[in-house]
Formats: C-alpha cells, sequence, structure tokens
C-alpha cells in the first residue's frame, strides 16, 4: 500500500516538474517547413531566413532565449508537434476551426490572402467550375488551399498535391500546371517578381470562406503549453509597441 502510494506521489511530482518545464523554456525549438519564399527559405549561402524566420528569432530575443529551427514537410508539421520533435510551429500557419481542434494558436501576427497565379498567357480571368474544368491545379499537400481547391473544383479539374512549395513551383515552370493556389506573398516573390516565367494573378485575391482562410498565420503550440503561448503573445505585443514589428513586416511586404 504504501510502495504504491510513494510511486503515485513521485509520479505527480514527475508530473509536476514537467509543467514547470513547459512554462519556464529558456531554449524553443521551431518547426518550419522550408522552402516557402519570403515566408522561410534559404539564401544561396545557405542561411535560413524569411518574416517567420526573422519574427521568430525577435520574439525570442524579446524573451531572452535562444531559437532552434527544426525543417519538417508541411503535412506532417502537426504530427511532429504533438510527438516532441520541437515545441510550437511557425511557419505561415493560418488559423481554422480544424486546426484549433489539434494545436494551441497564439495570437495571430500576420493575415494574408490566398490568390490563384498563372502563366501570363492564359485566358482564364475569373476562377470557377465552368473555366477550371478539366485544367490541371496545384497546391501544397495539407494547406488551407489544398482544402479549398479539392472542395471547391476537386469534381471539374484535377487538383495535383506537392510536398513543398518549391516542387509545386518547378511544376508550374515547366508547364505542368494550369494555375497554381498559394498564399498570395508566395506567389508574388516565387512567380510574379522571380526569373522563372511571365506570370500573373488571375481573378480576385481570396480571403473567404472563413472556414478555410481563418483568423490570421498565428504560431502554433501543443494544448497543454498555454503558459508558453502566453509568453510569445506578450513578446509579439511588445514588437508591435516598439516598432520592431513593423520593421521587420516592410523588410518582406513593402506593398
Amino acid at each position: 500500500m504504501y510502495r504504491f502510494l510513494g510511486i503515485t506521489l513521485f509520479g505527480a511530482a514527475l508530473v509536476a516538474g514537467h509543467a514547470h518545464a513547459r512554462d519556464s523554456y529558456d531554449h524553443v525549438r521551431f518547426g518550419v517547413d522550408v522552402p516557402y519564399e519570403p515566408m522561410e527559405y534559404r539564401t544561396a549561402d545557405g542561411e535560413l531566413t524569411g518574416f517567420d524566420i526573422d519574427l521568430g528569432n525577435a520574439l525570442c530575443e524579446q524573451m531572452g532565449i535562444t531559437c532552434e529551427w527544426i525543417e519538417q514537410q508541411w503535412d506532417g508539421i502537426i504530427p511532429g508537434l504533438m510527438a516532441r520533435n520541437y515545441d510550437a510551429i511557425m511557419s505561415s500557419m493560418t488559423i481554422n476551426e480544424e486546426r484549433r481542434e489539434q494545436v494551441l494558436f497564439s495570437d495571430a501576427y500576420l493575415t494574408v490572402p490566398s490568390a490563384w497565379f498563372a502563366p501570363q498567357d492564359s485566358d482564364i480571368e475569373t476562377p470557377n467550375e465552368q473555366t477550371l474544368d478539366g485544367l490541371t491545379l496545384g497546391v501544397q499537400r495539407g494547406t488551407l488551399q489544398d482544402s479549398y481547391a479539392t472542395d471547391f473544383y476537386g469534381d471539374v479539374a484535377n487538383v495535383r498535391r506537392y510536398a513543398t512549395a518549391d516542387d509545386m513551383l518547378l511544376d508550374m515552370e515547366s508547364g505542368r500546371l494550369d494555375l497554381v493556389f498559394v498564399n498570395y506573398p508566395v506567389g508574388k516573390t516565387t512567380l510574379l517578381d522571380s526569373e522563372r516565367g511571365d506570370y500573373r494573378v488571375v481573378g480576385e485575391m481570396i480571403r473567404d470562406p472563413y472556414e478555410y482562410f481563418g483568423d490570421g498565420i498565428a504560431i502554433a503550440f501543443r494544448p497543454r503549453d498555454e503558459a508558453l503561448a502566453e509568453r510569445f503573445n506578450t513578446a509579439l505585443a511588445e514588437l508591435q509597441e516598439s516598432g520592431v514589428y513593423d520593421q521587420i513586416h516592410d523588410r518582406y511586404f513593402s506593398e
């Protein structure tokens, strides 16, 4: 009886100690999907950079802790968080209800629309079931753009899914895709402003329906790590107040 009670108390102490450790990080590992320019990508000399990277490092500096970035393909990024391969996800993850059932989100730190991109000589002006009928559409697997394109156009078009945004854009460049559907800043940087070819935005920016495009981009944590999420919320508010956030934002989003 006493031995069983001792084991129980020892286990409870371990749990309490573990919970305390969650509240007192001095080193945070971020899961990130690379490349996804301008949000996260590597420069020609291999340095990891991008809006998420710079903001994440600034948040950690504000909190007096260190950051580590661990690369993970998007379709396994939430399972990797739950498996404790890293402590949080900071990789352009949009808040929506489906993800809220799995992770705890910080306050949103960016809101961006999605957009369709096609070659300049495409005759499509407005994407809909008629104009996309029989075409091949590119999306990154497991993203909200994947869900939207599949649900709205999967019955009339061939939705081709890619593990990375870079693989998708390579197929766009080689002519194997008619359109791609991505976050607007990603398409602008990798297609409109690049030397991949001559491309344009097709139709209007897309921000609805809410169940797909949610409340903006945020950091994702395991549900039990509420204290850690709140520390990041406080640091984000401080960076916004000091003007550091605006400096980082304007570095990548000049428009």
